[in-house]
């Protein structure tokens, strides 16, 4: 699920039977906002989709459904699904 703000962008795999949050990155996330010149580009989706997919793999989870949260599937929306594809990870 990706969920975006005037100032973030987060996403979130979600096991639907249980109710529990499996991976989540945003960012929010230490790691990710020190390499970043801003937070509300496209180059911020991309490596928050990047690195959701690479907290996917690590923990066993390699296909996923794409929830786009009811945003438009453009801009940093398309951006972090894109990046994900890219790192690996199968909608």
């Amino acid at each position: 699920m990706v969920r975006r703000t005037l100032h973030h962008i987060y996403a979130t795999v979600v096991d639907d039977t249980k109710g529990h949050t499996l991976v989540a990155v945003s960012t929010r996330d230490k790691s990710i906002a020190e390499s970043l010149e801003s937070m509300t580009n496209t180059d911020a989706a991309k490596a928050v989709g990047t690195a959701i997919a690479a907290k996917a793999k690590a923990a066993g989870i390699s296909d996923v459904v794409f929830d786009r949260g009811g945003y438009k599937y453009h801009g940093r929306v398309q951006a972090l699904a894109d990046a994900a594809r890219e790192a690996g990870l199968n909608f």
